[in-house]
């Protein structure tokens, strides 16, 4: 892998790599951008990945390279402090329940270099009090700043720019390329090598950039930067048409559907119409009032731009205007968001990645059915690239087993989370290793803890760890730490969850992971395929769903000693025709629906590892 990823970066070519669990894919790329001397960016998925990255494997790497590379992390300007922020409005926006982390970040401010936030680990990522804090594209000053010169997010632009190689995550560098296609200059530093891990996000994450989005919590924050910076001017007509768009806001969240997730505006629209109308006509009402003040200070003018930016979006958002993409609407418990989708990204991706004198490698554990990359590559643009398949070099056919329990009744039927953690539970009695449940909804998670609660026996005495009850960082620490307890999770704990040895020795997935064909990007992609006259449930639904149950089971081999079984809780694997490409996707693991061969599998797995602990000891 690492020869393909030196070619490529050699011949300015695009490379795309399946690399399985255990490839070693991370010094894979990192070994030939160290020696390329070419200047290099690395994008990964997450921003825990990106400072695993540099801080662990890049040092490690370039220690054995011993070539001086010059590097520079950087991350998106809400992960840095804003000093300016700091000093003038934090202390006006900041509620009893903020104070004491407040504090916390004023003490680090004298402390720290970088200003990145991931330093600061007594304060939570997500605690209310950094939006305070820090700075958004919308309200930052830019040059206008007072301190401008000391700004962090400055600082590590310019390191970035001089550095040879930079480490980003994939919102940051889709941001960048966002800014690059509407005509601004990239805050990036231009590059002669691009370096994508855990490429699989992108295609999603790239429809989500390339459109538009406009939420009630950033309208709720400028209302309130707005209120904190004009309180002190005496203006009673301001302080109304401020006090009126706040209650637009709240009328149009009243106005919003109850139920939580993705709505197709068409559908909602008719409800929230009068509502959206009134929010635009107080914004406008504002900015007028805020531009006869802006004048006044820097951050009154960058309020006044920031409400003219809210009124184009949000006129864009409620158009019923002809535009090629899908308008929906994102209800969360304190918050909603209105979106616009485009249809189709790959021909502003190629247009982007398709520069001269410029390489790009794309990698991930799932980017292939098979050895078929054309579920990616078409949707990113780059349906000419080379594509390479290294598969884990671990025991798979060995050390895994692919349970199919028989009698199931079909993933729509109600009972089917009961019947399915009724044949998987019983597991429990012949390891003493730990669980992964894995549920594609929060529906069935939330059945299955309902269901525990009458079954308590069927834990076995195992402790119980549910998404939701704590972060999930803490929720994997302490599984880690029983080695042998039961993990009920959805969503992110599909994938960037790696638990290794004993600990983990069953993975259980309840249903096939078909995104609902509600979903607006899912909407948004059918469509597309259906104007082109294709089959978006053979071309898009059924690939997307096997790769991210390719995802999900990739949680349970993690290291040359693993071993497990997975647990397919879903008829359909044996009852439709399709059914087999999952299992292909899972080569070349064999497959049972015999529980005595479970048992047998486990036990002889188990004792070898007991065995082999001892030694060691």
């Amino acid at each position: 892998m690492a020869e393909a990823v030196a070619e490529a970066i050699a011949g300015n070519n695009q490379l795309v790599v399946e690399a399985g669990t255990g490839t070693g894919k991370t010094f894979a790329y990192l070994l030939p951008a160290l020696l390329s001397g070419r200047k290099t960016i690395i994008s990964t998925g997450t921003k825990a990945l990106q400072d695993q990255l540099y801080h662990r494997d890049l040092p490690l790497v370039g220690k054995v390279v011993g070539r001086p590379v010059s590097t520079a992390l950087l991350k998106g300007r809400a992960n840095y402090l804003c000093s300016h922020r700091l000093d003038t409005v934090a202390d006006q926006l900041a509620g009893n329940s903020q104070i004491d982390d407040l504090n916390t970040v004023k003490m680090w401010r004298h402390k720290t270099k970088s200003g990145d936030k991931a330093e600061l680990i007594d304060v939570a990522e997500d605690a209310p009090v950094w939006p305070l804090v820090t700075s958004t594209a919308d309200n930052c000053l830019g040059s206008e700043c007072p301190v401008y010169q000391k700004c962090h997010v400055v600082k590590a632009r310019r390191a970035a720019q001089e550095a040879d190689l930079v480490v980003v995550n994939h919102h940051l560098l889709l941001a960048d390329l966002a800014m690059k296609e509407e005509g601004f200059v990239e805050f990036l530093p231009g590059t002669e090598a691009v370096i994508i891990d855990e490429a699989h996000q992108i295609p999603d994450l790239a429809a989500q950039f390339f459109g538009v989005g406009l939420g009630s919590r950033e309208i709720e924050r400028f209302i309130e930067e707005v209120r904190a910076a004009t309180m002190s001017m005496n203006q009673p007509e301001l302080q109304k048409r401020i006090d009126k768009t706040a209650t637009a806001l709240r009328v149009l969240r009243a106005d919003a559907p109850r139920s939580e997730g993705r709505h197709d505006m068409s559908v909602v629209m008719p409800d929230i119409r009068n509502a959206l109308d009134g929010l635009r006509m107080t914004l406008s009402n504002l900015q007028n009032g805020l531009a006869d003040f802006a004048d006044i200070s820097a951050d009154i003018e960058k309020l006044h731009q920031q409400s003219v930016g809210f009124i184009e979006r949000l006129s864009l958002l409620s158009s019923e205007d002809a535009w090629d993409g899908l308008r929906w609407l994102d209800v969360n418990p304190r918050s909603i968001r209105l979106n616009l989708t485009p249809l189709d990204v790959a021909d502003t991706l190629h247009g982007l990645i398709n520069q001269p004198n410029q390489s790009w490698v794309f990698t991930s554990a799932t980017l292939a059915i098979g050895e078929d990359f054309s579920h990616f590559t078409d949707r990113i643009g780059i349906g000419d690239a080379q594509s390479l398949t290294f598969p884990s070099p671990y025991a798979l056919a060995d050390n895994g087993l692919i349970y199919l329990p028989p009698g199931l009744p079909p993933p729509s039927d109600s009972q089917h989370t009961s019947e399915m953690l009724a044949k998987v539970m019983p597991l429990l009695e012949v390891t003493s290793g730990g669980m992964f449940c894995l549920f594609t909804s929060h529906r069935a998670l939330n059945a299955a803890k309902k269901w525990v609660r009458t079954h308590r026996s069927a834990l076995m005495g195992r402790k119980l760890l549910v998404q939701g009850d704590a972060p999930r960082d803490d929720l994997l620490r302490r599984f880690r730490e029983h080695e042998n307890a039961v993990l009920f999770g959805t969503g992110s704990f599909w994938e960037g969850v790696d638990v290794r040895g004993q600990a983990l020795t069953v993975v259980a997935i309840d249903k096939l992971p078909f995104a609902s064909p509600s979903d607006p990007l899912m909407m948004a992609r059918l469509e597309f395929i259906r104007r082109q006259g294709g089959n978006g449930f053979m071309e898009h639904q059924l690939p997307q769903a096997a790769l991210s149950l390719k995802q999900g089971a990739g949680r349970l081999l993690r290291d040359q000693t693993d071993y497990g079984v997975v647990v397919l809780c879903d008829p359909r694997i044996t009852g439709k025709k399709y059914g087999q490409m999952f299992l292909d996707c899972l080569a070349p693991m064999p497959t049972t629906r015999e529980l005595t061969d479970v048992q047998r599998f486990l036990t002889a797995r188990d004792n070898k590892a007991t065995l082999r602990k001892n030694r060691s000891a």
